[in-house]
């Protein structure tokens, strides 16, 4: 399965290793395909360096170390209420991403069929077997 991971969901999982972005993070890297955007990559890079600046070494090493697949925006007749989460919807849905990983408000209150909008709680309980 092809999953994007919203920048909220990667800094989480930065922030607070035994959290649930984190989980989502290390099931989406050892069983499905890591999707990315440069917007999202951009984004994360401004965020973490502007509020966490002892953490962009961390993000620098996620970011090299791990396996994706780069997309970019596309057009989509879907619009979002944030104008800067619509490349984020773009690239998604261009590239037929399965689901999106976020705990954006208007990313989970559109109401469309593909990609899948879901919370990091509700991928864990969707896709993550309990041990």
């Amino acid at each position: 399965m092809r999953v994007l991971l919203d920048t909220n969901i990667i800094i989480s999982a930065l922030l607070f290793r035994s959290s649930t972005p984190s989980t989502v993070v290390e099931v989406v890297l050892q069983e499905h395909r890591l999707v990315r955007t440069e917007w999202v990559i951009a984004e994360l890079r401004e965020v973490v360096g502007r509020k966490r600046p002892d953490l962009v070494p961390a993000l620098e090493r996620f970011l090299s170390s791990i396996d994706y697949e780069l997309v970019s925006p596309g057009d989509t007749a879907v619009a979002i209420s944030d104008p800067d989460d619509q490349p984020i919807l773009d690239a998604a849905t261009a590239s037929a991403v399965d689901v999106i990983v976020t705990g954006d408000k208007h990313f989970l209150t559109l109401n469309i069929e593909t990609p899948l909008i879901l919370t990091a709680r509700a991928f864990v309980e969707a896709y993550v077997r309990s041990t």
